[in-house]
């Protein structure tokens, strides 16, 4: 404990002590517990708010010291973790990121020129010298070649070493050290100076670490988006060709005696592919996957019949909330293909989606009536293993729902041998 919450703690147990004294020894008769403890609650509240403790910091308005590293200051007043929480950089090393980044890094380094390079060319230069320094390879000095083939930071102290051809180039010395995405170096920063002197190496590199921090940050958000992409890519080549090859049986055998119902099926399907293949992003809103649901279910019910009943228990607040695509229909199907289509009587499938407005959550839970799945296959899936009750891809559904939310998402199943399988889903609310 800090040497400022000491004392407001025994501020506290002196105020709860003349509190029980008061309510319960000089009151006749004793107060009761409820109001005794509203009295200490009120007052402890009081403290902690008038107190300036640890606990909630001084009622200075002035700001805490941070330590040096961080808190150097440029001739404007800026400092480094300001800049810091700022930059651009998060998309990666491009030349509008770039060139914003050397804008915000000028004003620190005391007015002299700031460059930022990736391995090919100067993708930004902002300050003295940018006619003619800011275009160019980025190996245009020779120090900058060293850099970045080896990532050790290079001091230019001599003009004639910049390689500027320029009589009346202002620039006189640079420092540069490597950008890396934290697997290799990317680029490279350099900062001038027109006099003689050079900018603190640490800055330099102070500030080059702070820029890589965040190209690394790009660079793993890139990785996931990736892997995002790769995982609904999947989901969409695992739309069962044995499905499409049944439905299009079903809607021939259609043809002969119902040229309607033909009619329909084939829209439904059309529908059916259409969203699946073109949904353009990661995230639809809910009545987009229900009627996409609704969809399948059609045709679904086409070849089964009476034997596949589905309900559907919607709250209307669930229609406008965002989940991620194709995440809803691969859970039916599994309940539909694994559930009901190896049971003779068939059997139903209930849909049941809710919005929680206090755990700002949407919920969604498949169930169905239908044999279940073995114990062994069970345990494959809920350690993340492929599985034959697998279907189009719980564990794809996992992949992707852990990518996009992390920790944030729960995804629950519950099978026993002919005893029927729940599913349930929770997400963040979107």
């Amino acid at each position: 404990m800090s040497s400022g919450s000491l004392p407001l703690a025994g501020v506290i147990a002196v105020a709860w002590a003349i509190v029980y004294l008061v309510t319960q020894r000089v009151s006749e008769p004793p107060l009761g517990p409820g109001t005794t403890v509203a009295i200490g609650v009120g007052i402890t509240i009081a403290l902690v708010m008038g107190y300036p403790s640890a606990l909630r910091g001084p009622r200075s308005t002035g700001s805490h010291r941070l330590p040096l590293t961080v808190q150097q200051q440029g001739r404007h007043g800026t400092t480094i973790a300001a800049v810091g929480r700022s930059m651009p950089l998060r998309s990666g090393l491009t030349t509008d990121g770039a060139r914003r980044t050397a804008q915000l890094l000028q004003p620190l380094l005391g007015g002299d020129s700031v460059a930022i390079t990736d391995r090919e060319r100067v993708l930004a230069f902002v300050g003295p010298g940018a006619d003619h320094h800011g275009s160019g390879p980025s190996t245009q000095i020779t120090a900058a070649s060293r850099v970045l083939g080896g990532g050790k930071t290079a001091l230019v102290r001599r003009r004639s070493d910049l390689g500027c051809a320029k009589n009346d180039c202002p620039l006189h010395t640079a420092v540069i050290a490597s950008l890396t995405d934290g697997t290799e170096v990317v680029g490279t920063l350099q900062v001038y100076r027109r006099d003689e002197t050079l900018t603190p190496r640490g800055v330099v590199e102070g500030l080059a670490g702070i820029l890589s921090l965040h190209l690394e940050l790009a660079a793993l958000n890139r990785q996931q988006r990736l892997a995002v992409d790769a995982k609904l890519d999947a989901l969409r080549a695992q739309i069962n060709p044995h499905f499409l090859f049944n439905t299009l049986n079903t809607i021939a055998s259609k043809a002969h005696t119902d040229a309607e119902e033909t009619r329909q099926l084939l829209v439904r399907l059309s529908d059916f592919f259409r969203y699946a293949v073109r949904q353009d992003g990661h995230f639809a809103e809910f009545g987009q996957e229900y009627f996409f649901v609704r969809t399948y279910v059609a045709l679904e019910q086409a070849r089964y019949g009476d034997r596949v009943r589905v309900r559907y228990d919607i709250d209307p607040q669930v229609l406008t909330a965002h989940v991620p695509v194709l995440i809803i229909q691969p859970v039916v199907e599994n309940a539909i293909k694994h559930g009901l289509a190896g049971k003779v009587e068939g059997g139903t499938v209930t849909l049941k989606a809710r919005v929680d407005p206090l755990t700002r959550t949407t919920s969604i839970r498949v169930t169905d009536d239908g044999v279940g799945i073995p114990a062994d296959q069970l345990a494959l899936i809920s350690n993340g293993e492929h599985g034959e009750a697998d279907g189009m891809g719980l564990r794809n559904i996992a992949g992707r729902l852990a990518s996009l939310y992390g920790e944030r998402y729960r995804l629950d199943i519950q099978s026993t041998e002919n005893g029927g399988t729940v599913v349930d889903l929770r997400i963040p609310l979107g």
